[in-house]
């Protein structure tokens, strides 16, 4: 598709030349016609000229629109290609040893700095065509004389080099600040939209605000700096195009309608350089974005394909406290002892600091994909997706059905509530959970745990939020569910409604802490 980009682009630079060069020939000819008399004026052929320039137009128009289809349609393709294939290889990273990256920073890397890739690719095609139209410009300037297109050639040889140089002056480090701006403000907008029913309770949104305004002026410092160098170097090349025609015009020596046809093309020649000036322009934002995105591009592994497959329950070890498959225990101990860790350390969200055995493995020694297939937690703090209800829980496992949804609704106490709903499972939910309450969200995130369908459940507060009866309800249908499935269950719960689940519990004192 590049190709054919590549081709549209080389008609549309050579036809715009030839346009331009004609039309000088023949408004030159025909005003010396006109001058040397009505018997000149009337033998002067004007039809054939004045059709060659009306097509030339036509053509130019028409390829134009063909090289900017084409790239356009190459670029979005290959961008969306690349995009799939980064955001593959950070879904597949080990969450323990993986960058630590922001969500806003991410954003950025797979939004920004692929769109000033994909403005490179779009530009591609440009690029050989320009070269190859500045060369026939130069031929066709060969009319004017030979000095005169020999001293074309040699300002056309220097310019791509002098537009890099003067590019990379005015734009390099303005790029790199504006990259680096832009994923600290997305960084702010994303953790302020999570806290935004904190921030309008408390009356921080003029705060906020400030903030964020402080945030974006290095990005727009950064930006108005890029423009005023595209503003330069746009001036660069217009003054460039000038000073190439006053140097053609000096040294022509052929008549004045050739002289003419010359000099509209050594201008054109140097217009058809725009290509060389907003890649070089354009080529420090590239640099920043492709230096950014080697990040993401140099992790290893590649996305595994979701399966549901049956796994069966391994026994685990808290300390020196063994668990078998289908026991339910709770961790106990004061805020901020590291219970919360203990279950991201098992779900592999974390590295661990506990002493933590799975199968007999050590936790940190458990590949990712064991510990994906035996655990599935329910979080402290639920994390949704902006998409509907029924988005949110076929998350758990592909072939999630209707039925399962409803089930899984039921026993987390969510079924009435999803009904009540006009649309039911399609009903839109944005990032916080739009129209849920807290205690909604962490039961949909409890209910897309439960469809998970995984030997062990980490539970981490999940009654938080909740009125003493909904809580009560919502023990009393986990619990038969937990018998139903013979599902393992580890348990954390500030509350004392919810460790009536577990059997035992164990203090997150007497889970050995390791050293170092």
């Amino acid at each position: 598709m590049l190709r054919l980009a590549f081709l549209c682009a080389l008609l549309a630079g050579i036809s715009s030349i030839l346009l331009l060069a004609l039309s000088g020939w023949f408004l030159t000819a025909a005003a010396i016609a006109g001058a040397a008399g009505p018997v000149a004026a009337m033998a002067f052929n004007y039809l054939i000229p004045s059709a060659a320039i009306r097509a030339l137009a036509i053509i130019r128009t028409v390829a134009r629109y063909g090289e900017r289809l084409l790239s356009h349609r190459g670029a979005l393709g290959a961008m969306a290609a690349l995009r799939g294939s980064l955001f593959g290889k950070l879904a597949a990273q080990d969450s323990r040893t993986a960058p630590d990256l922001s969500g806003g920073d991410a954003s950025a890397r797979l939004i920004g700095d692929i769109e000033a890739l994909e403005d490179l690719v779009v530009r591609r095609p440009t690029r050989p065509a320009s070269l190859i139209a500045a060369i026939f410009a130069v031929g066709l300037t060969f009319w004017a004389g030979w000095p005169a297109a020999l001293a074309l050639a040699a300002m056309l040889a220097v310019l791509p080099s002098l537009l890099g140089r003067a590019a990379r002056r005015l734009t390099r480090e303005p790029a790199a600040q504006a990259a680096d701006a832009l994923g600290e403000l997305r960084t702010a907008y994303i953790d302020y939209a999570a806290a935004r029913p904190d921030i309008i309770a408390y009356g921080l949104g003029e705060r906020v605000t400030a903030q964020l305004l402080a945030l974006a002026e290095p990005m727009d410092r950064a930006r108005a700096a890029l423009f005023r160098g595209e503003g330069l170097i746009a001036g660069l090349l217009v003054a460039y195009g000038c000073l190439a025609a006053a140097i053609v015009l000096a040294l022509a020596t052929s008549p004045a309608a050739d002289v003419a046809l010359g000099l509209l093309a050594a201008t054109a020649s140097v217009e058809s350089m725009a290509a060389f000036a907003r890649t070089a322009i354009r080529q420090a934002s590239v640099e920043q974005g492709i230096a950014r995105l080697s990040v993401l591009s140099a992790l290893e592994g590649t996305p595994q394909k979701q399966a549901h497959v049956p796994v069966g329950a391994v026994p685990i070890a808290l300390g020196d406290t063994e668990v078998a498959p289908g026991d339910r225990v709770a961790i106990a101990g004061r805020s901020g002892s590291g219970k919360t860790r203990i279950l991201e350390a098992l779900a592999g969200l974390r590295p661990p600091h506990h002493a933590l055995r799975v199968d007999g493995v050590e936790a940190g020694a458990c590949p990712p994909d064991m510990l994906r297939a035996q655990f599935a937690l329910a979080p402290q703090d639920a994390v949704l997706i902006a998409g509907s209800i029924a988005d949110n829980l076929r998350l758990a496992r592909p072939g999630v059905t209707a039925g399962e949804m409803a089930e899984a609704l039921r026993v987390t106490c969510l079924d009435m509530r999803i009904a009540a709903m006009t649309e039911g499972f399609d009903t839109p939910l944005s990032e916080a959970g739009g129209t849920l309450s807290g205690g909604e969200r962490k039961r949909l995130s409890l209910a897309r745990a439960l469809l998970a369908g995984r030997p062990w459940l980490l539970l981490d507060e999940p009654t938080e939020g909740l009125d003493a009866a909904t809580e009560a309800e919502l023990v009393h249908r986990l619990g038969q569910w937990l018998d139903a499935t013979g599902t393992g269950l580890i348990l954390v719960s500030h509350r004392p409604a919810p460790l009536a689940l577990a059997a035992r519990s164990v203090e997150v004192e007497a889970i050995a802490v390791r050293e170092g």
